[in-house]
């Protein structure tokens, strides 16, 4: 073999490999993380986990991505060990469906039909619309769909250049010897596990075998244990994955790792029992990309059928081995934010939400508690206050680096959209807490002082906390139900309380000339009403990010503008809130 056989050769495998992993990619993203939430949300029911192991891997072309996609549930408390024993077993049958699209390699005839079904005809089509599509693509899905058109032709034009570098190895006698020598079943399941240990994908190793088949003489006796030792390689990358995870996770690993070996031992011990005694006569012949397709995914229905009674079994056997450590704590509420999402940036991201989400409705928690200080002083309310702040800031430390770390992954156009929202709303909400945290620290100083506001003050008091009140609802429930007729009237709402602080400020001015209050107070209370329009004003940003995101710009300035100079609608809205949050001279 000389030296330009072996760069294209090395060629031809990168062109291989990297067509499958842009391929992958593309149909994770084209997903959308549903698939990923879908698995999330799985029952105990163990045919329906074989079921969604088997169309999610089938999908997104990868028995590994699937595995790493369980460990990171398991370890995040998504699912339990139990759950993910059969969506491993589905997941392996799942795998088997790139190697029935590589054998359309092996089509033959002259009927104009097979011509066009053979690669050579239809995938240089494939990678000319692809590169349109990508070319004149304005959404996500268009673009997502393209790129999976030409990772497709990258792949099997590598697929073409590896076959037909080896091809002057057909009647090499050196490597025809080293073949004989891989069809001793050790050695075979060895070499096979291996090399797909190496490339960490089974669907790839297996394509590889394909190719050669194409061009050389490779015997059953050879191509059978070598593909038994793939399906094993493969259960490198979970295990590769759980290694920083918990227990929980490294079980998940093992399982898989079980599953297939114990596979091996039983499909291969009967297998080559039988052929001691019945000499089969097809393993002389030789393989072509079909044949190969055909006995990688009988090997795993086969191992299934056999082995899907036995789930509980595997779950045992990995707690087993992996012992529950003593000194192992509690799972806690940021445990989703598992860096093994980041490799399905959709899933992460819906992760992120989810804990914004509920930063947000804690943060409207601390803001009732905070008020409910003002009527009645608890002590042990206005702990809860602090405990919910500390929380909240614990909230955007831990979500906002995983946002930004989201944000270096290779992402649609539609999350990063999300992660630049979630960035932008993630200050606010922490502020409001903070502001919450001062209110009932206000709260605090009146009842430590003894001194109360006159009962006009707490009337306008009463009513400006409405008005925030409902504001916070109406931005929290625009963010969280992703609503933009609600979060259409958070900024007429904010420009009211903003007209309720000066109408509050200047009575208290005209009650302190008149001598019915106090300065001491008029501090206390000039505090407050700076912490209610604060909490506003943050509301109001959460609301306008979110609608201007959601019509593809983020011009906040230009739209408060726009906003504030008028029109039929928010004048309308204004004038509406204005007569509800209404104060009496």
């Amino acid at each position: 073999m000389d030296i330009f056989a072996v760069l294209s050769l090395i060629g031809g495998l990168v062109l291989f490999l990297y067509g499958m992993d842009l391929m992958g990619d593309s149909l994770k993203k084209l997903a959308g993380g549903k698939l990923e939430s879908v698995l999330a949300k799985l029952t105990s029911s163990r045919w329906k986990g074989l079921l969604l192991g088997f169309v999610v891997t089938a999908v997104i072309q990868s028995s590994s991505a699937t595995t790493v996609m369980l460990v990171g549930f398991v370890n995040s408390g998504i699912m339990n060990l139990g759950q993910t024993i059969s969506v491993i077993m589905g997941a392996n049958i799942g795998t088997t469906v790139t190697s029935w699209l590589l054998s359309t390699n092996d089509i033959s005839g002259t009927a104009l039909v097979l011509k066009l079904l053979k690669p050579d005809s239809f995938t240089p089509v494939l990678a000319a619309i692809g590169l349109i599509m990508n070319m004149t693509a304005k959404d996500d899905r268009k673009r997502n769909t393209s790129t999976i058109l030409i990772g497709f032709a990258i792949l099997m034009f590598g697929m073409d250049m590896m076959s037909g570098a080896v091809a002057g190895l057909r009647d090499n006698p050196t490597f025809t010897s080293l073949l004989t020598t891989f069809s001793n079943p050790v050695i075979g399941i060895v070499v096979g596990t291996l090399f797909t240990a190496i490339i960490q994908s089974s669907s790839a190793s297996v394509g590889v075998l394909q190719a050669l088949s194409m061009s050389c003489l490779i015997p059953y006796s050879t191509a059978i244990p070598v593909i038994l030792g793939q399906n094993i390689g493969t259960t490198i990358t979970p295990i590769i994955s759980a290694v920083s995870g918990n227990t929980e996770s490294k079980r998940v690993a093992l399982s898989c790792l079980y599953i297939k070996m114990i596979g091996v031992i039983i499909v291969a011990g009967i297998f080559y029992l039988l052929n001691s005694f019945l000499k089969f006569d097809f393993m002389a012949s030789y393989v072509g990309p079909t044949t190969i397709a055909v006995v990688h995914t009988l090997f795993n229905i086969i191992s299934t059928v056999i082995l899907i009674p036995f789930c509980s079994f595997f779950e045992k056997l990995a707690i087993r081995t992996v012992r529950s450590r003593k000194e192992e704590k509690e799972r806690d509420i940021f445990a989703t934010l598992d860096e093994r999402f980041l490799e399905m940036p959709s899933f992460a991201v819906e992760k992120c939400k989810d804990l914004v989400n509920d930063m947000a409705n804690i943060s409207f928690d601390a803001f009732k508690k905070a008020t409910m200080l003002m009527n009645n002083y608890d002590g042990a309310v206005f702990k809860e206050v602090e405990d919910l702040e500390t929380m909240i800031d614990k909230y955007e430390d831990k979500t906002s680096s995983y946002l930004v770390k989201i944000a270096g992954t290779n992402m649609s156009l539609k999350d990063s959209k999300i992660v630049t929202e979630l960035l932008h709303c993630i200050g606010d909400i922490e502020r409001i807490s903070d502001h919450a945290l001062n209110i009932a620290e206000a709260a605090k100083e009146i009842h430590d002082k003894g001194i109360t506001f006159s009962e006009k003050a707490m009337a306008d008091l009463k009513v400006i906390t409405a008005a925030v009140d409902e504001i916070l609802a109406l931005s929290i429930e625009a963010l969280v139900n992703e609503d933009l007729e609600k979060a259409a009237f958070v900024e007429p709402l904010e420009q009211v309380i903003d007209k309720l602080k000066r109408v509050i400020k200047n009575g208290h001015i005209s009650r302190l000339r008149q001598g019915d209050c106090t300065m001491e107070l008029g501090f206390i209370l000039s505090d407050l009403l700076t912490n209610y329009e604060r909490i506003s004003d943050h509301c109001s940003n959460i609301a306008v990010c979110f609608i201007e995101i959601a019509n593809d710009s983020f011009e906040t300035h230009e739209y408060l503008k726009q906003v504030k100079s008028g029109g039929a609608n928010f004048d309308e809205m204004f004038e509406a809130y204005n007569q509800k949050y209404n104060i009496a001279n």
